[in-house]
Parts: C-alpha cells; sequence; structure tokens
C-alpha cells in the first residue's frame, strides 16, 4: 500500500511552507492586536483533573504517579477554558491565550487531534464586545497575509464586511420552516414531541431514539450551517440554553443563551459565552451533560471541583474560543488543517 510522503521530508515542507510562515505572521499580527487593548497573555496547564465537560467531546486521559507508585487520573484538556476563568476569578481581567488542546476522534480537513485554541476574556464586558473583536480579528488575519476574500472548498467571504448577526430561531425558520422557540418552555425545559412534529412537517428525518438535542443538532448541521459565512461572515447567537451549558440565559429571555458561534466560509471558526457564573446551575448543567455522555458513550469525566469553587467568586464575564488553525486555514488559503500546524500529528494505518 502507497503512503503521502510524510511532512517533514524537504518536498512537502516546502510546499507547506507559505502557510506556515502565514500562520506565524498571523500570531503575531493578534498578539499585537491583544496587546494594544489591555490583554494579558496567558500560560495555562495542559494536563487537568477534568478535561471539560461537554457531551460530545472526547479527551485523551492519562495518569501521574506519585513517588510511591500510586496513580491518579489526569487528562489533556480539550480547552484552557476552566484554567483562564480561574485566572479571572482571581482578579484578572482581560486574558488571551495560545492553547495546545486535545480532542479524542477527531480528523479530516478541520479537525485533528492537537490544534491550537485562542481564547480570550473580558470581565465586566458583555459577549456583544466579542462580536465585535471577532470583525477586527477577521480584517487583521486578512490584511496580515494580504487577501482580499477567504476561500475554502470553492465557497468565499469577506474578511472586511460586518458580520451578519442572525438569531439561532431566526435561521431555524428561515432556513428549515421550523419554530424552534415553540419547543422551549418559559424555564428552559425543551418539549422533544413538538420539535419532532415541526421537523416532520418539514420534511426531515426523526428517529424513534432522538432526544431533543438530537434533533436539534441534525437541523443545525443538515439545514442551518450549509448556509453561513457566505459572503460574509455569519454571528449565529442565542442558542437555547440547553445548547449553552456554560453561558447564561439572556435578559429578555430565559429560553436562549448568550452564546453565539463565528462562521466564514460554512466553516465554523469561534464559540463565545456570555459567561454562567452561577457555580450550582452549572453544576447541574454539568451532571446532566455527563448523563447524556454516559448514554451515548458510555463514559463520563469528572467534575473539577476548584472550577466550581472559583465560578462561586468570579465576576460577570464573557469569553471566546477560536480555532487559531482554522483562521489559519482561511486566510493563507489552506485546504486541509495539517497544511498549517508545522508538525502535525502522525496518522496511524487503522
Amino acid at each position: 500500500m502507497s503512503h503521502a510522503s510524510p511532512w517533514w521530508t524537504p518536498d512537502v515542507h516546502a510546499d507547506r511552507r507559505p502557510f506556515l510562515l502565514g500562520r506565524n505572521r498571523i500570531q503575531s499580527a493578534l498578539r499585537r492586536f491583544f496587546d494594544e487593548r489591555d490583554f494579558i497573555e496567558v500560560d495555562t496547564a495542559t494536563l487537568q483533573v477534568s478535561p471539560g465537560n461537554e457531551a460530545h467531546l472526547h479527551a485523551f486521559a492519562t495518569q501521574a504517579l506519585n513517588h510511591d507508585g500510586s496513580a491518579h487520573p489526569l487528562y489533556l484538556h480539550t480547552s484552557p477554558e476552566f484554567a483562564c476563568k480561574k485566572l479571572v476569578a482571581a482578579g484578572e481581567k482581560r486574558i488571551a491565550c495560545f492553547a495546545h488542546v486535545y480532542r479524542n476522534r477527531e480528523r479530516g480537513p478541520l479537525h485533528h487531534p492537537e490544534f491550537t485554541m485562542l481564547e480570550w476574556y473580558r470581565a465586566g464586558e458583555t459577549y456583544e464586545t466579542l462580536m465585535r473583536d471577532c470583525a477586527e480579528i477577521l480584517a487583521l488575519a486578512a490584511e496580515t497575509t494580504g487577501v482580499r476574500q477567504f476561500t475554502f472548498q470553492g465557497r468565499t467571504s469577506d474578511p472586511f464586511a460586518a458580520p451578519e448577526r442572525l438569531a439561532v430561531a431566526e435561521a431555524f425558520e428561515r432556513f428549515a420552516g421550523i419554530d424552534l422557540i415553540a419547543s422551549i418552555a418559559p424555564d428552559g425545559e425543551t418539549d422533544r414531541e413538538t420539535l419532532a412534529a415541526a421537523m416532520i412537517t418539514a420534511g426531515l428525518r426523526v428517529a424513534v431514539d432522538d432526544t431533543w438535542a438530537d434533533l436539534f443538532s441534525r437541523v443545525l448541521v443538515e439545514k442551518v450551517e450549509p448556509h453561513l459565512g457566505f459572503g460574509r461572515a455569519t454571528i449565529l447567537y442565542e442558542y437555547p440554553v440547553a445548547e449553552a451549558a456554560l453561558a447564561r440565559p439572556t435578559a429578555r429571555d430565559h429560553r436562549v443563551a448568550e452564546r453565539f458561534e463565528l462562521y466564514a466560509c460554512g466553516v465554523e471558526l469561534a464559540n463565545a459565552f456570555g459567561e454562567l457564573t452561577d457555580a450550582s446551575e452549572q453544576r447541574r448543567r454539568f451532571e446532566m451533560e455527563m448523563a447524556e455522555k454516559a448514554r451515548v458513550y458510555g463514559e463520563t469525566y469528572p467534575i473539577d471541583e476548584d472550577f466550581l469553587a472559583a465560578l462561586a467568586i468570579m465576576p460577570e464575564a464573557s469569553g471566546i474560543a477560536l480555532g487559531f488553525d482554522r483562521l489559519v486555514m482561511l486566510a493563507t488559503g489552506a485546504t486541509r488543517i495539517d497544511q498549517v500546524l508545522w508538525a502535525p500529528v502522525a496518522e496511524t494505518a487503522s
């Protein structure tokens, strides 16, 4: 069986090198961007007692050995989020972090088991401020590499145009003809049967064992996401509370949360929250996420009790995680994420 040449062969590296140099320029520009806005760059530990508590994220597990040979489990983090929020609780007002993060069961043109996440947090500031950050960062990345538009798989987006802001409920109505809010009670509880009936009417597949979350995800992936970020970036905001485990409800409607995602060329680039700071509610949501993980995958991850303790004293804040490698791909014209990684993780034969 023939295999592609490894990334370190001179000819392959020569092909990748322009993308990698573009990566470095964008990273330098972003560091200046945050420095000019009085952010402090922080560096968080990769090893954590919990990798995160989202049902459909998968971690790499390891263990720490004590001097007596006893062991306790640790995980490679899927995001620096918990550590960053602890720093906000400690008193930091504006922080930014370039972190290598690790997600299992993920590999493809836009996915890699190890990649770089850029996260930044603003204490005392709203998540609308993060929307403005995103618009400026898209333009900065394009300016840095000298492109006028982003391109991916034949789709284009103008990084200098103001992003479209589209509420999730509006997107469901526009692209699927579904009244999403009708399936959510005033307290945020979801109604599986109402959403299922609306999907059947719209001609979408519904399985007997689908949960409300399964149905929501199917509409989002099949009907909504294919329309996002074309011509200009899209900010998809106000996710249902049930789909925003780390975000606080909006003040005007507790059925939806202060969460948005950023898309360009159909590529999801960032995920942002008006941060939930109610520790007891956060515990409840984590427990629900882990119950769903146990149901679907037969495993769970521990809850970081230190994180919940810090959350209890954390001020109101907004925070965002941006897939740095994906941004580099769009700004340099790369077609696969491994083209913008200096040393990709080897893919083992199955």
